[in-house]
């Protein structure tokens, strides 16, 4: 088992680590290492699945003879639920404000709250540590308020900017203020921000109109996004940790420590954490002003640096949010379906 000293360290700051994956051989270590959640999406349970055939297999009879989206919906259960029962005792032990596992509601359904509110219930009735994942599209973010609201841990995902992390973390709040109101004790809430794929949506689009705004601007813009949003909840007293996921290098997790928020960090990541000498917080460095300057002359990233610059509505149009659920849908929620059992 390998010690991974910065994340330790990490462990023992304002915030905590999830561990980006599905694969259940690697969850040991994690926690070894300080993780308290695990944040899968359709694409990593299928990783999971076609890396490791014989070993998940043999969890997967329930699912024999089902197609289609019943056949996805329950190997993501049986998948999850195993991976549940190796946080649970952390769930059981910090009073269920961590030990989350996520699970997240079928991407085809990205426009219907109906669906996903009815997805949500079956999947949060899994284990006592689920936490159920929405897109933030407008649709979504109803859907989020009414789980939160049926007491329910929520993460909003599918989320690359400032305007949408703010948007889930007061969806969650209405609905985490109905659950008091109506005499239940509600689950927590939790707000993605994926940082890298800002980043990455930014370059191409940077790239697309020739502008000049170096590499190393391109590489902070999801940082200043999650800054921005981080003081945004704080000043207005949401009670959504944020969580940066979709990380591309071990600056975008450094550049965050020292913040109260939960990370999402891959496996490459953690290798990248893993050679850090520095255990220093830099959650309140900003993101210089000549940066954002520079990065201001990107349309795009304007529409998804300044609060009040993307719309609800624009939010499942917004370019990095097409790529996303694309990938969910036919790389990770279409193939799981047609795994062969």
């Amino acid at each position: 088992m390998v010690t991974n000293p910065y994340l330790k360290w990490l462990s023992e700051t304002d915030g905590f680590w999830w561990t980006d994956t599905a694969e259940i051989q690697t969850m040991d270590e994690a926690i070894e290492n300080g993780a308290t959640g695990v944040t899968t999406n359709p694409i990593l349970i299928k990783k999971s699945l076609y890396g490791n055939p014989d070993f998940w297999r043999p969890y997967l009879d329930s699912a024999v003879g089902l197609k289609g989206d019943e056949k996805a919906e329950e190997i993501l259960r049986c998948v999850t639920v195993e991976i549940a029962k190796k946080f649970q005792p952390i769930f059981e032990k910090m009073d269920g404000k961590q030990g989350f596992v996520c699970a997240q509601v079928n991407p085809k359904k990205q426009g219907d709250t109906a669906a996903m509110v009815e997805m949500g219930k079956r999947l949060a009735a899994w284990a006592p540590n689920i936490a159920v994942k929405l897109p933030a599209t407008a649709a979504g973010l109803r859907a989020i308020e009414e789980l939160a609201a049926e007491g329910i841990t929520t993460v909003g995902t599918v989320s690359f900017t400032t305007p949408q992390a703010v948007a889930v973390a007061a969806a969650q709040q209405r609905g985490i203020d109905r659950c008091r109101a109506a005499g239940k004790k509600p689950g927590m809430a939790f707000a993605v921000l994926m940082v890298g794929r800002l980043d990455d949506y930014l370059r191409d689009v940077a790239k697309d109109m020739e502008s000049d705004v170096p590499e190393s601007d391109i590489i902070q813009a999801g940082t200043a996004a999650i800054k921005k949003a981080y003081a945004i909840c704080k000043e207005r007293g949401y009670e959504a940790k944020l969580m940066p996921a979709g990380m591309r290098g071990g600056y975008h997790a450094t550049a965050l420590a020292g913040s109260d928020m939960s990370m999402s960090l891959s496996a490459g990541i953690l290798t990248a954490l893993g050679k850090e000498t520095e255990f220093v917080p830099h959650i309140d460095e900003p993101v210089s002003a000549e940066t954002i300057e520079r990065l201001n002359t990107i349309p795009e990233f304007v529409r998804g640096y300044n609060v009040e610059a993307l719309s609800e509505a624009e939010f499942i149009r917004f370019g990095a949010s097409q790529r996303t659920l694309s990938q969910f849908v036919e790389a990770g929620w279409g193939m799981i379906a047609e795994f062969p059992l």
